[in-house]
C-alpha cells in the first residue's frame, strides 16, 4: 500500500504542520514515509503545500504527479490540485472557505465544513486539524489516536489547552464522517 498526498493552502493555515503530523503519524504506525514542502514567495498569505507519501513498502521518491489523496484548504489549491488527483482517489476540500464545487466524476469528493467547524470551537486556525481528522477517518491511512500522540509532539511547547483544541479538531474532522 503506497498512498500519495498532497496538502494545500495559503501559508498560516497549517498547511506543512499538517504535512509533518501526519508523515510522522506514518513512522509512529511502522511505515515508510518520505515529506516535501513547497513554499510560495511569501509564507504567510502565499501558497504553500506539501507533498507526503504513507506505504507499507519503500519509498523511492518525494515527488510524484498524480496523488491518491489531496487536503484543499483554498480556493486557488482547488483549481490547482483537482485535475492532478487520480481518479478513484479522494478530494477533501475546505468548503467555509472554497465556494467552487469541484466538477470531477471520477474521484471521491468530501466537502468538510472545516473553518466553520475551528471556529465553532473558538479557534480558525484549527481547521486544519479538522480536515486531518475526517481524511483519516474516510482513508484509514492512519489512526486518530496517532495523530493525536503527533499533534502533541509537533506543538510541544504549545500549552495544554491548546493542545486539547487540536485534539477536539481532529475528532471533530474524524466524527463528520
Amino acid at each position: 500500500m503506497t498512498k500519495e498526498i498532497i496538502i494545500s493552502g495559503f501559508g498560516g493555515q497549517g498547511v506543512v504542520s499538517s504535512g509533518i503530523i501526519l508523515a510522522h503519524a506514518g513512522m509512529i504506525e511502522d511505515k515508510n514515509v518520505t515529506f516535501f514542502p513547497s513554499y510560495g514567495p511569501e509564507m504567510r498569505g502565499g501558497t504553500a503545500n506539501c507533498s507526503v507519501v504513507v506505504s507499507s513498502e519503500t519509498v523511492a521518491s518525494p515527488i510524484f504527479a498524480d496523488p491518491d489523496i489531496v487536503l484543499i484548504m483554498n480556493e486557488p489549491s482547488l483549481a490547482r490540485f483537482e485535475p492532478a488527483v487520480k481518479p478513484g482517489g479522494f478530494l477533501f476540500y475546505n468548503k467555509t472557505l472554497i465556494k467552487s464545487k469541484p466538477q470531477r466524476k471520477d474521484i471521491t469528493i468530501i466537502p468538510v465544513d472545516a473553518n466553520a467547524i475551528a471556529e465553532e470551537l473558538g479557534q480558525g486556525r484549527i481547521a486544519n486539524m479538522v480536515m486531518l481528522g475526517a481524511m483519516a477517518k474516510k482513508t484509514g491511512l492512519v489512526k486518530l489516536e496517532t495523530l493525536e500522540k503527533t499533534q502533541r509532539m509537533r506543538f510541544m511547547k504549545a500549552g495544554k489547552e491548546q493542545l486539547a483544541l487540536n485534539d477536539k479538531a481532529l475528532e471533530r474532522g474524524y466524527n463528520l464522517l
